[in-house]
């Protein structure tokens, strides 16, 4: 081949070397017995320097004989799938994914194999780094083209779906076996889970079950990472940096012109603690996408809206009721009843017939109550009336449940008897705790009578005593300001209860350690304070945090006084009361299924999401 005295600015590249025949002549010969040709292709597509001429050579041939690359030719097909094709000039991309449209239509046994090669490409792809022979690293590729790699990915699973309508039923196992581990990196779980995200738009009917996967894998990360642990990391963080630059301004101090400004964690949006860092970037997309999902050109879709919130609920019961103490994935239901008072309406309606329901198994009534209460408290954009509406119905609950009790056989405090019903007064006690100001305001007069109708004293001197299994803390505050406001006296009951309470002995490496148990009912408040930095932006305004009255003394009867609140606890009277559990995941979601709501269609998505690049 002449080389000398060409032109290389002026004269075209010269012609791709390849061996062996063309593809059609290969699989000839393979048929006859002959696989040396066929080796040789493969080994040629599977070439890491492959060119774009090749690549486009190679897929025009196949084109030509996709009928006969039946399942005798797996492994062929399998290597061609794996040819470099993202990122590649925009002829290689549209020559692949007519491949992949004229294999899928010819011999849809591939089906899988392609939706497989497309899901895995949903992930950043991993760069090993090696020294002296040895692999110290397999860090996340920063790769600039990921966004057009991925829209070249939802380009082509559009594509299958379109020539095989039965792509969905195919896809979301697939979906489920590419999930990463909840360990990777934020990075890669934020691509991944995005990316499914962007699927359950232009395939909605996978949305719901797509929306339980996330949810689920959410749920393992926001468990593992309980709201005490997250703070005290964090506020070790800044104690550190804060001991630092106190030592740095010692050493320095003799140059007052000298100004060091750092950088560091705790002055910025990441989490210091793993677990939460990766659980806030997720959730950061998921409300992303609720908000999207929503909204067209900045209005609320009151259509798209509501299915969207059906295929939520049907998650929260399957999945985040059952789960005890996650403390953030139940946010963004929260954040999608802030769009319109009548969803909001609508999750409270929905909760308040878990706890009356006597079908359901008695934890999850109890978690309804638990999740109805905390709602009421915590949702501020929730109007007086709407709180009103609730109490209306919880309070001559509570009495209906005294009334067929006070003259039966079970006529005293049992949790594993009446767990619902002390919920549910905990639920309303904790209510009132937070928007007792509100309900009086406006018209003093019209408010007191209003509670005093509740006829709250009969809850409270029934002889199933609610007050016995109730948090202190909600316990302390609630006999505070219905004193204040003289519509009950709890201390005489308070007192009574302090002392037929029996301390409990646990024994320990360091001897033995009496305690008693401030939290019979295992209860926790599901919407407690939100810690996760990034997407705390979006729940923020919609948050009641907790302002201790001034004017309210707690008295101090119970065990444990109730710790007024500082600047550095934020929010709230429950500090220190509610013990650290460990997080426990769906109990049985499989033996609830049977209440879920049916699927609702779905009207077209927005565009908002779809067209939004991934950036990182």
């Amino acid at each position: 081949m002449e080389i000398e005295g060409r032109d290389f600015m002026n004269t075209p590249p010269l012609k791709t070397v390849r061996f062996g025949g063309n593809v059609v002549a290969t699989l000839a010969k393979f048929k006859q017995g002959d696989t040396s040709d066929y080796e040789l292709l493969k080994h040629q597509l599977a070439d890491p320097d492959i060119k774009d001429a090749q690549i486009i050579n190679w897929l025009q041939e196949f084109r030509n004989c996709v009928t006969q690359l039946s399942k005798d030719h797996e492994q062929l097909i399998y290597v061609a799938l794996r040819l470099p094709w993202l990122g590649r000039s925009p002829a290689v991309v549209e020559e692949y994914l007519s491949f992949l449209s004229n294999l899928v239509s010819a011999q849809t046994v591939y089906l899988r194999a392609c939706l497989k090669m497309v899901v895995s490409n949903f992930k950043p792809k991993r760069v090993k780094i090696c020294e002296g022979g040895v692999d110290i690293s397999d860090s996340d590729d920063d790769d600039e083209n990921l966004p057009r790699s991925f829209d070249q990915c939802h380009q082509a699973l559009q594509l299958i779906g379109r020539y095989v309508p039965s792509t969905s039923c195919f896809l979301m196992p697939i979906l489920i076996d590419n999930f990463p581990f909840v360990q990777k990196s934020s990075r890669t779980l934020e691509c991944y889970v995005h990316n499914l995200l962007r699927v359950a738009v232009y395939i909605p009917s996978l949305r719901r079950d797509v929306l339980e996967l996330i949810i689920s894998r959410m749920l393992k990360l926001d468990v593992s990472a309980p709201r005490g642990e997250i703070e005290e990391v964090e506020e070790n963080t800044v104690q550190q940096e804060l001991k630092g630059e106190q030592e740095e301004e010692g050493l320095f101090d003799m140059d007052e012109d000298v100004c060091s400004v750092k950088s560091s964690p705790a002055g910025t949006n990441v989490m210091v603690h793993p677990v939460a860092e990766r659980l806030d970037t997720l959730m950061v997309v998921l409300l992303a996408f609720i908000k999207d999902m929503c909204h067209v050109n900045g209005c609320l879709d009151v259509e798209r809206t509501k299915d969207l919130y059906k295929d939520l609920v049907c998650v929260f019961d399957k999945l985040i009721l059952p789960t005890h103490a996650s403390c953030h994935v139940q946010y963004a239901l929260f954040y999608l009843c802030s769009f319109r008072l009548a969803l909001a309406e609508a999750f409270l309606e929905h909760l308040w017939r878990l706890l009356q329901s006597q079908s359901h198994p008695a934890v999850l009534r109890q978690s309804a109550a638990g999740y109805m209460g905390s709602f009421l408290a915590r949702a501020n954009f929730l109007p007086v009336a709407t709180v009103r509406a609730c109490l209306d119905l919880l309070v001559p609950w509570l009495h209906l449940y005294i009334d067929s009790q006070d003259s039966g056989s079970r006529a005293y405090c049992d949790i594993t008897l009446h767990g619902p019903f002390y919920n549910a007064c905990q639920a309303v006690f904790y209510t009132l705790i937070f928007r007792h100001r509100s309900i009086l305001e406006g018209n003093m007069k019209k408010g007191l009578a209003y509670l005093q109708s509740l006829n709250l004293e009969r809850i409270v001197m029934c002889q199933l005593n609610p007050l016995k299994v109730c948090l202190p803390a909600v316990t302390n505050m609630f006999a505070a300001i219905t004193r204040k406001y003289q519509l009950v006296f709890c201390y005489t009951i308070i007192e009574r209860n302090n002392r037929h309470v029996l301390p409990v002995v646990r024994s320990s490496v360091g001897g033995d350690c009496v305690s008693t148990n401030t939290n019979p009912l295992d209860s926790f408040f599901p919407f407690d304070p939100y810690v996760l930095k990034r997407s705390s932006k979006l729940i923020e305004p919609l948050y009641q945090v907790w302002e201790e009255p001034a004017d309210t003394e707690v008295d101090t009867v119970t065990t444990k006084r109730v710790r007024p609140c500082s600047d550095a606890d934020e929010d709230d009277f429950l500090r220190g009361e509610t013990p650290e559990t460990k997080g426990v995941m769906g109990m049985t979601p499989g033996s609830y299924e049977s209440h879920l709501h049916s699927p609702s269609s779905v009207g077209s998505p927005p565009i908002s999401f779809l067209q939004r690049p991934y950036h990182h």
